[in-house]
């Protein structure tokens, strides 16, 4: 006891000490985690997280059935045949485990036997076993799957708004240079790179740019109900396009209201479906002239051929499918197969020719028609917002990414431009468009009408 007591004034203060400097840790980390949040995340944060997963991961792969087997699962008994679960579970191995911005990226390696899907299924158990907001699983890879792990929403850290557009200078522009009329265009910008083609639209959840590149994804689909941030995307693109190399060719048949602020820079403009079976027609045939460029100059793409004779790169923007699907009369039936047919072949042959499709709507169904399966099928880049219908859902993600369809319909409507967008490296992801104010977007397109090519066959909008 007197010993005890010697060591009494010790102990207290070692106490008061430990305690002390759990408090400051504690302080310093929420400072940390305020001013430095990038700073705490690789410090502290990523730590715990890796040690979260360590720890919780046999529970984890015991609870959730992903666990596989060293020795048969069936045996003989007598004359039956026995099937039976293993008393000594084999765990998946997790390995690599790699912090990136505000996350997390690890290899679960398969045994033989094992397959993905029992994985893509647990990613919600994952992210609650790990304290974390969203676990993407990615299956592509034979004998193993990834993992991205997000540790919070980053699109909506910073409210129910959408990031506004950046104020500055415009992007990059090029010098114009004139040509004869009977050369590839009648006003063509310096020869395009495929850098060109990549708009930069928003954010990620993952903290990475979102990025719109027709040399990943040729052609795109796009849906969103109204008041889903649709038509907000479309500026956005169109803003980061204006200013390239690039003719943009616009289809809006409910009278041009959607795309006439980008007029100024179009190369052409269809607000009817005649005008779009016209426009669509003309460029059907600059596909085929293309297609003889290159095989003049033994180029298997636009891009192999040299920059003096290369054509530029035409995105056509179609707003709203469903009007050029639609029809009331045998005239309209003639009119809408016309233009489906030429919208369709361009998705088929343009993606080497430097000729890509936009294609967007409230709602794209297989009852619009049969060509909407067929034009969907060559539509490899899927952008969806928030929709009203499951099948519209099912049709821009189901084909490809069938877990990103619930991701898809739990969107949030009071929060503007969310979509569930393909990505490369990703399979899927989250992600948010800026928002481009109509003065903004006046300012772009004024600034970069002159760089609006002339196409062969196509009549600029009128002023």
């Amino acid at each position: 006891m007197e010993r005890l007591q010697a060591w009494l004034p010790t102990i207290i203060t070692a106490a008061v000490v430990l305690v002390a400097v759990v408090v400051a840790l504690a302080v310093l980390s929420r400072l940390l985690r305020w001013k430095a949040p990038r700073v705490h995340w690789y410090l502290i944060g990523f730590p715990l997280l890796r040690l979260r997963m360590r720890h919780s991961w046999r529970h984890l792969c015991l609870n959730a059935s992903l666990t596989g087997t060293d020795r048969p699962t069936t045996g003989q008994l007598g004359p039956l045949l026995v099937k039976g679960r293993p008393i000594m579970p084999v765990l998946p191995l997790l390995r690599r485990i790699r912090p990136r911005t505000f996350g997390a990226t690890a290899v679960i390696l398969l045994h033989p036997g094992q397959i993905p899907e029992p994985f893509v299924n647990a990613a919600e158990a994952m992210a609650h076993a790990w304290g974390v907001h969203a676990v993407r699983v990615d299956a592509r890879l034979r004998g193993r799957v990834r993992l991205t792990i997000l540790t919070a929403d980053r699109l909506i850290s910073e409210g129910t708004e959408p990031v506004t557009w950046e104020t500055g200078p415009l992007p990059r522009q090029r010098a114009v240079t004139s040509h004869p009329s009977d050369a590839i265009e009648a006003i063509t910008p310096a020869a395009a790179v495929p850098a060109d083609l990549a708009a930069e639209v928003g954010q990620r959840e993952d903290g990475q740019r979102w990025v719109i590149d027709l040399v990943t994804f040729p052609h795109w689909l796009i849906t969103g109900a109204t008041q889903s941030g649709k038509s907000t995307l479309i500026n956005a693109a169109v803003a980061r396009w204006a200013a390239r190399p690039v003719a943009l060719v616009g289809i809006d048949c409910k009278g041009g209201m959607e795309l006439a602020p980008h007029a100024p820079r179009l190369s052409a403009l269809a607000t009817g479906r005649a005008e779009a079976a016209d426009i669509l027609a003309a460029l059907v045939v600059e596909t085929q002239r293309r297609m003889g460029l290159c095989r003049q100059h033994g180029a298997r793409n636009i891009w192999q051929l040299p920059p003096e004779v290369r054509p530029v790169p035409v995105v056509v923007i179609v707003d709203e499918l469903a009007e050029l699907y639609l029809v009331a009369s045998r005239a309209d039936k003639d009119e809408a197969l016309r233009a489906t047919t030429h919208l369709l072949r361009l998705a088929q042959l343009g993606a080497a020719l430097g000729v890509h499709v936009i294609v967007a709507g409230q709602r794209v169904g297989s009852d619009l028609g049969p060509g909407v399966t067929a034009l969907r099928a060559q539509l490899a880049g899927r952008i969806c917002l928030r929709v009203n219908d499951e099948e519209t859902v099912d049709m821009t993600l189901g084909d490809l990414y069938p877990d990103a369809v619930e991701a898809a319909q739990q969107i949030d409507p009071a929060v503007k431009g969310i979509a569930v967008t393909t990505a490369d490296e990703a399979g899927w992801i989250r992600a948010r468009s800026v928002y481009l104010s109509p003065e903004q977007l006046a300012a772009v397109i004024a600034a970069t009408a002159y760089l609006a090519p002339v196409l062969p066959g196509l009549t600029p909008p009128a002023a």
